[in-house]
């Protein structure tokens, strides 16, 4: 794979089509099975097929590098609690700025859809970049996929008030 290319325009956008999720499940594969050991073969789930699991396609100079997927907590139930989660961006694309608009992206549109709050399990190296996409921590670190990340919150309407 190939560097980002220096201030290539980034973006965001539902995936709509089987190639879509294609190159969404094969990005996931890349950063959390081969890159990070944090599942064994795959890390495909239930939530994959959930026809309320909403899965994020980013974009940098028109070439997909990273994915984000959120859902409903009570499927049929959007105004409530929503969880973000397999936010992978591919290593040669992690200094093009891309996590951020996944992120937005991806709370954006929950609070379109009447969310109220989402949640996310955060490996901890990460905790300041949420933060300062307006996130807050809660409670202590816990194990999650077998290594230790922190539960952080963000309100989705105060989120939406804010852009």
């Amino acid at each position: 794979m190939s560097a980002a290319p220096d201030l290539a325009p980034t973006g965001c956008r539902a995936a709509l089509t089987a190639a879509d999720r294609d190159e969404v499940f094969a990005i996931r594969r890349t950063v959390f099975v081969a890159e990070q050991s944090l599942f064994e073969g795959s890390d495909l789930d239930d939530r994959d097929d959930d026809p309320t699991t909403i899965h994020v396609v980013g974009t940098v100079g028109g070439i997909t590098a990273g994915t984000v997927r959120l859902y409903p907590l009570r499927p049929g139930h959007p105004e409530g609690d929503w969880q973000g989660d397999r936010l992978a961006v591919l290593p040669g694309f992690r200094s093009s700025g891309l996590g951020a608009p996944l992120v937005r992206f991806a709370v954006a549109t929950a609070g379109e859809l009447g969310g109220a709050r989402m949640i996310a399990h955060v490996q901890m190296p990460n905790e300041m970049f949420f933060r300062r996409l307006g996130w807050a921590r809660v409670g202590a670190p816990e194990i999650y996929v077998g290594q230790p990340h922190l539960l952080m919150e963000i309100d989705l309407q105060a989120a939406r008030t804010a852009s």
